[in-house]
């Protein structure tokens, strides 16, 4: 019998050890869990996460998991309230290929089977670096938004993978999760059309969450259909709609290519990622009108396809009435860019967005899909900005590598500054600090909950 998918994922998870890893895998590591406290933080005054905490505490653990500064309760819903956290503010990681994802989504699946199996850094290093490997192997072999599925649905079997490797479960026993992770979690993109609703940010927090359903369940001896992905009913047929092979993961058969984790991105704004280029622009052009966008009478977005569609073509983008349809906005990302200077988490809050001069400049946008920047994507994010001015005179940037892009990477200096920014008003500058030494030194932390309850 020809070796599945599957069985390749799950020995590939099992031999992955710390030893394999490379420095800057592990230093990226490092980086990301910084980055992903510091947007969980952030997002703690929203209203989805008063609604899952609340949720949450009707469950307790056996073991149990902790809720980033908020009691305990199943690893399960510890998964998915981290897993919004981690999400909501659309400021965590991406990765642009076939199927664009946020692969430090993961994270809440490593941190709370990882707190439930005892684990120490080393493991939950390891776990972060296979969880990214594979989803983005994946995100790179096949599109779902094509087909209208959500990429989300990549992230319930990364995760699963991640929650096996932690629990150190068999070859066998991780095939049979992987069934169960891939048979059941399909979602429908749906989610990220038009009027975009809280469920933008739980939804990799549910696949995540039921990921680890999967591997616990496994873990007791359930059993999952196979083959998952080569069946004649199974993942390739019906979700992605074509067979694919992923290339050689990290370490695996002495790949010399490196670890995904480092070709992903950090974002330097809180917005969708598409919009970052389009985001650096306007600052820029803004600059070079000297802070005085009165003169303004329109601004052209050209833009790619995969930008065009996402957050580009829906009419709600010009008009948001929620947080979620405005940091998915490229018209109102741009125009607040423009017109306020730069891009903050207060630009998403309600009464910014629905300010009546900023809707108003924002009706001065006009998107365009380019064709000819299509081939730059998604090695870069190529938007054109063209400010039209009342005298008739236009002003052009077009920035491809906007800060924080593999092609232009934040510092770790600027990653820290990201963190401070949203920890230190809630915990203080020395409570940041510490959290800071404890994640720069993962690799000898040696329990997972000493981690995550430092956000007590």
């Amino acid at each position: 019998m020809p070796t599945t998918l599957a069985d390749r994922l799950a020995r590939y998870a099992a031999g992955l050890t710390f030893d394999k890893l490379t420095p800057a895998a592990i230093h990226e590591t490092k980086r990301r869990f910084i980055d992903s406290f510091a947007t969980a933080v952030g997002a703690m005054p929203s209203e989805a996460y008063a609604v899952v905490k609340k949720c949450a505490a009707r469950v307790s653990g056996n073991p149990s998991a902790s809720i980033l500064a908020s009691g305990t309760t199943s690893p399960e819903w510890a998964t998915f309230v981290n897993g919004l956290l981690i999400r909501y503010l659309d400021f965590n990681d991406t990765y642009l290929s076939l199927e664009p994802a946020h692969p430090s989504d993961n994270l809440a699946a490593v941190l709370s089977v990882g707190e439930t199996m005892q684990a120490g850094g080393r493991e939950l290093i390891t776990a972060a670096v296979l969880a990214y490997e594979i989803q983005c192997r994946f995100c790179d072999a096949a599109s779902l938004r094509k087909h209208g599925i959500d990429h989300v649905t990549y992230g319930a079997i990364s995760s699963c993978a991640a929650a096996c490797k932690l629990m150190k479960l068999t070859v066998e026993q991780t095939v049979h999760a992987l069934g169960i992770a891939g048979v059941c979690n399909t979602a429908l993109r749906q989610t990220r059309s038009g009027e975009l609703s809280m469920w933008k940010g739980c939804a990799f927090a549910n696949a995540a969450r039921n990921g680890v359903f999967a591997a616990t369940l496994a873990a007791e001896g359930m059993t999952g259909p196979a083959p998952i992905f080569e069946g004649d009913l199974g993942f390739f047929k019906l979700v992605a709609r074509e067979a694919f092979t992923p290339a050689p993961f990290g370490a695996e058969l002495g790949n010399g290519d490196g670890f995904m984790i480092n070709k992903t991105y950090i974002k330097f704004w809180p917005a969708e990622y598409h919009s970052q280029s389009a985001i650096d622009a306007a600052i820029q052009l803004r600059a070079e009108l000297n802070g005085d966008v009165s003169q303004v009478r329109g601004i052209d977005i050209h833009t790619f396809e995969a930008s065009y569609n996402i957050i580009g073509k829906y009419p709600e983008a010009w008009t948001p009435r929620t947080r979620e349809t405005a940091d998915h906005s490229l018209p109102y990302c741009t125009a607040a860019a423009l017109y306020d200077g730069d891009v903050t988490l207060e630009t998403f809050d309600e009464g910014h967005f629905t300010n009546p001069a900023l809707v108003a400049f924002t009706g001065l946008v006009k998107v365009h899909h380019d064709a000819t920047l299509d081939s730059r994507y998604p090695k870069g994010i190529p938007n054109r900005i063209t400010v039209t001015l009342a005298d008739g005179r236009t002003l052009v940037k077009l920035v491809e590598f906007p800060r924080g892009h593999a092609g232009n990477p934040m510092t770790d200096g600027e990653v820290e500054t990201k963190f401070r920014g949203t920890i230190e008003p809630k915990y203080g500058q020395a409570k940041a600090g510490a959290i800071l030494a404890c994640c720069w030194d993962l690799e000898n932390l040696t329990s997972v909950t000493d981690l995550v309850r430092m956000f007590n």
